[in-house]
């Protein structure tokens, strides 16, 4: 039987250390994940997904219940995302657009599979740029909400802010983000 996420914070409380592993092991992918599309970079998110875990090692017993694990580890890696930007907005010889370039695609034989692979990649490139383009807070539940899969209340609970508040940035950000795209489609023609 799987032991729950409360049950391996105990666990780690009274000294099981390999308990806090299995709480890693299950959670690092997503956090990796929403690391990676909040910043746009791999280092950056594998910087960020350690810092996570090491930063929710040191403060466990702060850890009071109230919400879940998993809104508290996603509360603590938006944290460090936020700094991470910050930082780098801060070092004006390094613009955004250089911490939202990822590594190409895998190599295909088909010249078809080609075509359509640079395709999807010029996409998810002008998609990446418009969403660097979002203020952060709505880039942020933009991501959570349709790349990580996150419930409104789930958001409403990671960010501390009012469902209500999560709907209005997602429909606001969506809106911006169509707008942004259908100017950076333009721009290429």
């Amino acid at each position: 039987m799987e032991l729950t996420d409360n049950e391996l914070i105990e666990q780690t409380l009274h000294g099981e250390t390999e308990a806090f592993g299995i709480l890693v092991r299950r959670w690092e992918r997503q956090i990796y994940s929403l690391a990676l599309r909040v910043l746009g970079h791999e280092e950056d998110a594998r910087d960020v997904c350690q810092e996570t875990f090491l930063s929710a090692f040191r403060h466990l017993k702060k850890f009071r219940g109230d919400a879940q694990f998993s809104s508290w580890i996603y509360r603590i890696a938006l944290n460090l995302c936020n700094t991470k930007m910050r930082r780098a907005q801060s070092r004006p010889d390094v613009p955004l657009e250089q911490h939202l370039e990822t590594t190409g695609a895998e190599p295909v034989a088909e010249t078809e599979e080609l075509g359509a692979n640079i395709q999807q990649q010029e996409v998810a490139q002008y998609v990446r740029k418009a969403l660097a383009g979002l203020p952060p807070e709505m880039r942020q539940v933009i991501i959570m909400k349709e790349y990580e899969g996150l419930k409104f209340v789930e958001i409403a609970e990671i960010l501390n802010i009012p469902v209500s508040t999560v709907k209005t940035r997602l429909y606001t950000g969506l809106a911006q983000l169509k707008k942004r795209l259908a100017h950076l489609q333009n721009a290429i023609r």
